[in-house]
């Protein structure tokens, strides 16, 4: 008795889903809720685990596109001992092959003058023409060693023509393709439809570095050692950002409709790059979290996207986001806006630049920090002011502490 396993729900906007790896191979014997395939929506990547034990049978293909409730593979009852008798008997039952000898006078029995097949394919191979060649098998059939020794007549003998040099390229000149995953392709069409649908415009401003990263230096081994976890930068910014959004609401706010709707939370989401792309999973009332919490958020999520086991829930969401190119290197940028958001703070590297203080050039560690915002929500005066009050509470950590 088999058991069929199809696509299971995985969201109520998601129709379709990738197959995209098979973690078991066609016969294989598998445990029940043992991880057999990995399936990827345009959102996030889900495992396919076995409803009960048995032999699999794969019906569709790594890459294939299945719609909710498709069959992708059936479970055959039987144990482990049973599929190893069954292989064991299929390469012992192998059929044995004929004597090539008495095959090719099988063959001749039957036919004269003609070749038989493999001594046809010598010659086609060749150039021969088999009424040059003298057949030794019975009738006078042309046997595979006949055409072995047989050479062009003079008159199937053509000149040698001189092709002419090929251009010499140097380096390689490969090409690879490979199919867009499906959150791939999400990814591009809600880029474009940003890019087609805003009025989307970035401001930029620096910020001095130096307080926090002295703060980090002083207490970072006392915070590790008491929580556990590494006192980073995307908590100090997660908390400046959800205090400028009580000043400047518009930023944290969205369109639907025709209607503006303002959000009295701040559910954060937070860029994180992973094996299969870009994901953005959400840490929900920031506003409300101190630094421990935020950290220890940020971990948690950043672990599960690099593992692929973010939920849909854990990514849905979010009224504003926070994105730092700046762990790849990126000096600045321009980050496009995570829809139906209204605003994304984007973080940069960390360089030391020779700024102006009280009239002395000084040697500082200076982050550029980028704001896109929709322009059709959020006006010029709000988005540079709620960038400059971002500016302000992370060059004077105290304030995020004191809320001032």
């Amino acid at each position: 008795m088999s058991l069929e396993i199809k696509v299971p729900p995985v969201g109520e906007s998601i129709s379709e889903v990738t197959l995209s790896q098979w973690r078991k191979k066609d016969g294989d014997y598998v445990e029940m809720d043992e991880v057999i395939a990995e399936l990827e929506s345009d959102k996030a990547t889900f495992e396919l685990t076995a409803e009960k034990a048995g032999v699999l049978k794969i019906i569709a293909k790594q890459g294939d596109t299945l719609n909710i409730g498709a069959t992708v593979c059936s479970i055959e009852e039987g144990g482990s001992q049973e599929v190893k008798k069954s292989k064991k008997q299929e390469s012992s039952e192998a059929p044995k092959s004929e004597n090539p000898e008495k095959a090719e006078v099988k063959q001749d029995s039957y036919a004269s003058g003609i070749p038989s097949p493999s001594a046809a394919k010598i010659m086609a191979e060749k150039g021969v023409d088999s009424a040059n060649v003298k057949g030794s098998g019975v009738a006078g059939r042309i046997t595979k060693e006949d055409a072995l020794k047989s050479e062009k007549s003079e008159s199937q003998k053509s000149p040698e023509v001189v092709k002419p040099s090929a251009q010499i390229v140097a380096g390689s000149r490969n090409e690879r393709r490979e199919k867009m995953s499906s959150l791939r392709k999400t990814v591009a069409k809600r880029l474009v439809a940003v890019k087609n649908e805003t009025a989307m415009l970035t401001t930029f401003n620096e910020v001095d570095m130096k307080p926090i990263m002295d703060l980090r230096a002083q207490y970072k081994d006392k915070f590790k050692e008491k929580y556990g976890v590494g006192l980073g930068f995307m908590s100090f910014f997660t908390k400046a950002v959800c205090e400028a959004l009580k000043d400047f609401p518009a930023v944290n706010a969205r369109i639907d409709g025709e209607e503006v709707v303002y959000n009295e939370f701040a559910d954060i989401s937070i860029a994180v790059s992973a094996p299969k792309g870009l994901v953005v999973p959400v840490i929900r009332n920031a506003e409300s979290m101190s630094l421990v919490e935020i950290e220890k958020a940020v971990m948690e999520l950043a672990g599960k996207a690099r593992d692929s086991k973010l939920t849909l829930e854990e990514m849905t969401g979010g009224t504003f986001t926070i994105t730092n190119g700046g762990v790849f290197g990126s000096m600045m940028s321009t980050p496009i806006i995570n829809a139906p958001q209204s605003a994304i703070l984007g973080m940069h590297n960390i360089v030391e630049r020779p700024v102006a203080i009280n009239g002395q050039v000084v040697i500082r560690p200076i982050m550029y920090v980028a704001l896109s915002y929709d322009h059709r929500i959020v006006d010029g005066r709000e988005s540079v002011g709620f960038l400059v009050r971002v500016k302000q509470l992370l060059e004077d950590p105290a304030r995020i502490l004191l809320g001032v």
